[in-house]
């Protein structure tokens, strides 16, 4: 007698679902607002300013016409533009080294700190909260004034820190570090707090010092930051403008007038809009190949690493 197996029931087949490419209706409905506040506030001003720096129009919108790319030959070959790009590269320079360092290090030092963390950390992020119209009449009033100020009143010197070209670009320099160099030690001290503290305890089982677990855990751990840090620093630090305007007025002798400055000067004080766009997206150019190259830079070195 045989018997028969019967066979085992198939499963019905699971309907997957279709995924949906593109743009929803629902989607569209969320993104819409903000595509329009971008588009009326980023991209239309840009496409504008770039349309103006190609013509002749004036601050009051008139002799608006074409001209091509003669504002951008005409700034290529003025003197007083390339001064100004070089001073604003030579303060990005010397504000950005000291800005990432030194966020570095005060993050380092509250980090390790039992006590009163609050404190220092109010002390050292507390500047950068001051606008830079009080941070500009702080400096300007108890600082740097050669006959009462802070620094000759405890140096015994009678410095024109703000009068003399020689410095004057240091002591914006100076200004500018102690106002936002919180910014930079508020994301460091963020991203050594997420670092896992079982990391370190490994390293002290292994007999590593406070040197060895900094050079191998906490900096290694620390280069995304860092590159966040730098780029964002270069950027910002380009885009001077503020302060050196309320010291200096670019002054003395032109020695610490930005590009940012320059353009301000041409388009409201000279009323040539057009050129002074030229001059904007000059800037705007730079910024934008700076920061590929640094991204750029940041990411082969972690594929090495890696």
């Amino acid at each position: 007698m045989t018997t028969t197996v019967a066979a085992p029931p198939t499963a019905a087949p699971v309907a997957t679902p279709k995924v949906r490419r593109g743009w929803t209706q629902h989607g569209m409905v969320f993104v819409a607002p903000f595509l329009l506040i971008y588009v009326a506030f980023l991209v239309w001003p840009t496409l504008l300013g770039f349309q103006m720096s190609l013509s002749s129009v004036n601050i009051a919108g008139r002799n608006n016409n074409f001209v091509g790319f003669d504002n951008y030959l005409e700034a290529f070959g003025d003197p007083r533009m390339w001064r100004s790009l070089w001073n604003t590269v030579v303060f990005t320079v010397l504000s950005t080294i000291p800005l990432v360092f030194l966020g570095l290090v005060f993050a380092l030092l509250v980090h390790n700190l039992r006590f009163m963390q609050w404190l220092w950390r109010l002390s050292f992020f507390g500047p950068f909260l001051l606008p830079s119209a009080v941070v500009s009449i702080l400096w300007l009033q108890m600082i740097y004034p050669p006959d009462y100020g802070l620094i000759n009143g405890t140096l015994g010197t009678d410095v024109l820190w703000l009068g003399d070209p020689s410095v004057a670009m240091w002591s914006m320099v100076l200004t500018t570090v102690w106002w936002t160099v919180g910014f930079n030690f508020l994301l460091y001290l963020a991203a050594l707090q997420s670092i896992p503290h079982h990391l370190y305890e490994a390293a002290a089982i292994d007999g590593a010092s406070a040197w060895d677990k900094l050079r191998s855990i906490t900096l290694p751990l620390l280069g995304r930051t860092t590159m966040l840090i730098v780029v964002l620093q270069l950027v910002a630090s380009l885009k001077v403008f503020d302060q050196i305007y309320l010291m200096t007025g670019g002054g003395p002798q032109d020695s610490t007038r930005p590009i940012i400055e320059y353009a301000y000067d041409v388009g409201f004080t000279g009323y040539r809009t057009g050129y002074a766009s030229a001059v904007s997206y000059i800037l705007f150019a730079l910024i934008v190949i700076v920061s590929l190259a640094q991204l750029r830079l940041f990411r082969k070195r972690e594929e090495v690493a890696s």
